[in-house]
């Protein structure tokens, strides 16, 4: 076996320092998370409203169902950013997603995002309810006509509805979170 060279041995010693600092470093995100104290959450309770009557949840019924899925796990995913205690009752009565479906390859639908008048739009009714906290509801309009002239969701590339989830992020911080009247 040949020596190594120093540049070599300088490489091998770099590598398995940063290896080193990651392995600590994961270590004590883990061990400051065990030592939390869990964070109860709010509750989001989600209903699809008249389904056959929403412009565009997608082609195909495996398509729509999915689209409903995403959308459901997404609303209840917000449940986290909620106080305890606080309970969310969202009615989504109509949507859009961004894009529009055109045939594709064996008529698997492909949705194509042009950026004109294919925003991602959703109509919600909702109310906000909990111990101590004033009862809030509305029943507006989401919709985010500069979709595509933003940056790309973080992890949109992989992330099916990055923009009408990301849509529903911006809808659920403004008026949730921070209290926001709409626009």
């Amino acid at each position: 076996m040949q020596p190594l060279r120093s540049w070599q041995a300088a490489r091998f010693t770099a590598r398995r320092s940063a290896l080193w600092l990651a392995l600590c470093a994961c270590l004590v995100a883990l061990l400051g998370a065990a030592t939390l104290p869990a964070r109860a959450a709010g509750a989001v309770e989600v209903r699809f409203v008249d389904l056959q009557r929403y412009a565009d949840i997608g082609w195909r019924t495996l398509d729509r169902e999915r689209n409903l899925e995403l959308l459901r796990a997404h609303f209840q995913g917000l449940a986290a950013r909620l106080p305890d205690g606080q309970r969310l009752a969202i009615e989504v009565l109509d949507v859009d997603l961004a894009g529009e479906e055109v045939p594709g390859d064996r008529l698997d639908p492909v949705r194509v995002l042009r950026g004109r008048a294919d925003w991602p739009r959703m109509r919600l009714r909702w109310q906000l309810s909990g111990p101590g906290a004033a009862v809030r509801s509305g029943d507006e309009w989401l919709a985010d006509l500069t979709y595509l002239d933003r940056l790309a969701p973080a992890g949109s590339a992989s992330e099916a509805l990055p923009y009408d989830l990301r849509m529903v992020d911006d809808w659920f911080q403004a008026r949730i979170v921070l209290g926001q009247p709409p626009r």
